[in-house]
């Protein structure tokens, strides 16, 4: 299938400001593209990319003062499979684990697992198979937290939600990431496109999703503990040990959000429209 995805972001900058956008596709999805990928902004800025420890691409600008846009609209092939399920087995002895996912078991700024630790050893020590030991880990984190997007707060952490019990998708994605690790599963956060394809469609507006990936039997596999069923065109763009690594702007400066828009839909006939052509502004 095709999937046609994008965003209209805008910030008002109190001043000229450096910013770090992590607004592309993974580069494991650059070969589905079906047309040009490209960040446009209403200001003739200056603008480079750079690969992250994780690899995932960053874009590094200095906003002018004032009003400044971003935007990108694209088409992008997609499978149309759900998402994967690990074959049943035991889990990997940590011993025996690739160097490059041994970050993925440690502690990071939103994953406080030392105050997790002896609740999940509680909760999941007694499963012996890892995929159902995170599949049961889905579902409590599934069931603990209340999803609404009045529930957003940027500084909460895994522990936190745990007891506030309220939420949106990092906070689902922070809660299972944590006790994964704790229970000795490589896990890593994800951010992306996720649209209402497969499922009924949420009134809500589109925003962003998160959700994380674990390490089993030699291979990432994808589970959404928002959502807890899999899911049909998801399009990664950026991976890391929690929401502070995938931030998708780092302003170093007060850049007040003033509008937000995702796109994510399947395109259903060869016929629709192409995609059609960003603007610049002076």
């Amino acid at each position: 299938m095709q999937i046609r995805a994008g965003y209209d972001i805008a910030f008002q900058c109190a001043q000229e400001t450096p910013m770090i956008l992590m607004l592309s596709i993974h580069p494991s999805r650059v070969k589905d593209l079906q047309s040009p990928h490209s960040i446009q902004f209403s200001h003739d800025v200056q603008a480079h990319d750079y690969l992250d420890m994780f690899g995932n691409t960053c874009t590094r600008i200095v906003a002018p003062p004032g009003l400044i846009e971003i935007k990108n609209d694209f088409l992008i092939f997609d499978s149309g499979l759900p998402d994967a399920a690990p074959p049943p087995g035991p889990l990997q002895p940590v011993g025996e684990l690739p160097d490059d996912v041994m970050v993925f078991l440690l502690g990071s700024r939103y994953c406080d697992t030392q105050k997790l630790s002896d609740l999940a050893w509680s909760l999941f020590g007694h499963i012996e198979d890892g995929a159902a030991r995170v599949q049961a880990i889905v579902d409590y984190a599934h069931q603990r937290i209340e999803f609404g997007y009045h529930h957003a707060r940027n500084d909460r952490t895994a522990f936190e939600g745990h007891e506030e019990r309220i939420g949106v998708c990092r906070d689902f994605a922070h809660l299972a990431v944590t006790l994964c690790r704790c229970m000795n599963i490589p896990a890593r956060y994800c951010t992306g496109y996720l649209g209402d394809i497969g499922v009924p469609i949420d009134p809500a507006p589109m925003d962003f999703s998160a959700w994380f990936e674990v390490y089993l039997v030699n291979k990432w596999y994808t589970f959404d503990a928002r959502h807890n069923h899999p899911r049909i065109g998801r399009i990664v763009m950026a991976r890391g040990r929690d929401a502070a690594d995938v931030a998708i702007s780092t302003n170093f400066g007060p850049t007040p959000l003033v509008r937000f828009t995702v796109v994510t839909e399947e395109v259903f006939s060869e016929a629709s429209p192409a995609v059609a052509p960003m603007w610049m502004v002076a």
